[in-house]
């Protein structure tokens, strides 16, 4: 039986409801509309993500992932970021927000109908231009995702979606209509009904076949359905936005002004502006640092097990497959974690939540690099069990690394960074938190990115990553001990914030 106790105006659930789903049956009608749209968003994003990391790996090498990111993905980040800046002082929000859903959506036609099929066509060879010489590798690391550029237009706009819908349409929109005590019980449960999408992502991927129309690499017969799962995604995503503002969220019951920060009124501020009140504000630069370690910590290691995987699985097809079982099991542990993570919020200080997924991702990566450092050694061990390889063993290690990493990252990470944000004024709420977002959260993958480039192309040529896993190793621990003591500082503002 469910039963409730009350502390002042508001109702606090006790029994297994409290661990479960604490939601009151009469804010359905608001938090349900709000979690499908994030299931949307999350749906498109992992199939997305799957499909971008088989074009690219099987076709160009993990070697050029950090060429991307680093040339690629965070100067179409900062172009994206002057963009939304522009808009946003043009345009009302409703008006950004369909407008930024209505590109994506039309991209996804355009690669299904024209890019991908005529690849072929469209994609150049610079091999002939490249010298043999390895004080010149830097400039094939370039040419392979420019000759490619089909496969490198879809890896950016994959990456893209993330930052733009994810971390700053969505819950731009979510924390100026939730309270700061609404966050604490809807926001872990957003991610717990949205993150049922990796499951059905993961299977979805994990069973895409070739045409059978040339070699198994070369085509996707599913790909027109996956397009048109996107784009049905795309509507249902700005449908529910646009029930939401124009009618749910016009209730009081749903959506009470008072009880959310009310905005100053003060000028529209520049794009200079914008990053200059972020440099100057402490708050929101311990925010950034958050998103910029998180970033590049996951890279370091995640490069690092995709180039292991890519080997396992030289084919697209089979690529695919693989990263589809990684997002059902990545959803499976994060349905679970969202159970753990939600009673966190609400029975634990903030700083406990937070301080949670710098210390799982620092267990989990330390237990990885040591089996690719050793990895030479274990494989008489191995060898002495049958049927399976030393390969096959640390890719495992990587997948369950990466699916609890994102598992606790979900359950945790977002909320918590997501409710520092909630006690701000609108300026803050809205240009402050594009730019630490996109741009910081492409600054922490391109600065993960960054890191690899200079280690393979520059400080030691023509090295093969697992080589280089000692280096990584060391510069993943840096980093970690920088992300626990911006938690730490991060705290002390928060609290003084929310006194206030």
């Amino acid at each position: 039986m469910v039963k409730s106790v009350k502390s002042g105006t508001d109702t606090e659930f006790v029994g297994w409801r409290s661990l479960v789903w604490p939601i009151h049956n009469f804010e359905l009608k608001k938090f349900l509309p709000m979690a499908v749209m994030m299931l949307c968003i999350l749906l498109n994003y992992s199939l997305m993500r799957g499909m971008k990391d088989s074009l690219v790996i099987t076709s160009m090498g993990a070697k050029t992932i950090p060429t991307l990111k680093l040339w690629f993905v965070l100067p179409s980040a900062v172009v994206f970021m002057i963009i939304y800046s522009k808009m946003s002082n043009a345009f009302s929000k409703n008006t950004v927000f369909y407008a930024i859903v209505s590109f994506f959506a039309a991209y996804f036609v355009l690669f299904a109908a024209v890019l991908y099929p005529y690849h072929q066509y469209l994609h150049c060879d610079f091999s002939g231009f490249l010298i043999e010489t390895k004080w010149l590798k830097w400039v094939e690391a370039l040419l392979k995702p420019i000759g490619n550029w089909t496969f490198s237009s879809f890896y950016v706009m994959s990456e893209l979606w993330g930052s733009a819908m994810v971390s700053l349409m969505f819950w731009r929109f979510a924390n100026d209509v939730t309270s700061l005590k609404e966050s604490k019980r809807f926001y872990s449960m957003f991610g717990f009904v949205a993150n049922c999408s990796l499951i059905f992502s993961g299977t979805f991927l994990k069973n895409i076949k070739g045409s059978g129309g040339g070699s198994e690499a070369d085509q996707w017969s599913a790909l027109p359905l996956l397009t048109c799962m996107m784009v049905v995604s795309c509507i249902v995503i700005v449908s529910l936005y646009y029930w939401l503002t124009e009618s749910i969220l016009k209730d009081p019951r749903y959506y009470n002004p008072s009880e959310i920060k009310k905005p100053k009124k003060k000028e529209k501020m520049s794009l200079m502006d914008s990053f200059g009140c972020i440099i100057r504000s402490k708050y929101l630069g311990f925010i950034a640092l958050l998103i910029i370690c998180y970033g590049v910590s996951i890279n370091l290691v995640e490069v690092l097990w995709k180039d292991q995987a890519g080997i396992l699985y030289p084919s697209k097809d089979a690529f695919n497959s693989f990263m589809g079982g990684v997002q059902i099991y990545t959803g499976i542990a994060t349905l679970v974690f969202m159970l753990v993570g939600a009673n966190v919020l609400r029975r634990c200080s903030w700083l406990v939540g937070a301080i949670a997924t710098p210390l799982a991702i620092f267990i989990t990566g330390c237990i990885f690099f040591l089996f690719i450092i050793f990895k030479g050694s274990l494989d008489p061990l191995v060898s002495s069990i049958g049927g399976i390889t030393v390969l096959g063993v640390v890719t495992t290690v990587g997948l369950l690394q990466n699916a609890l990493s994102k598992a606790i990252k979900y359950s945790l990470f977002d909320p918590t960074k997501e409710m520092c944000y909630i006690p701000l004024d609108e300026e803050l709420k809205s240009k402050g938190k594009a730019a630490v977002d996109v741009i910081g959260g492409r600054a922490g993958k391109s600065g993960g990115a960054l890191i690899q480039y200079l280690l393979l192309n520059v400080v030691f040529v023509g090295s093969t990553l697992v080589e280089l896993a000692p280096v990584i190793a060391v510069i993943f621990t840096v980093i970690l001990l920088a992300w626990m003591t911006a938690v730490s500082g991060l705290n002390k503002e928060f609290l003084k914030v929310t006194k206030q």
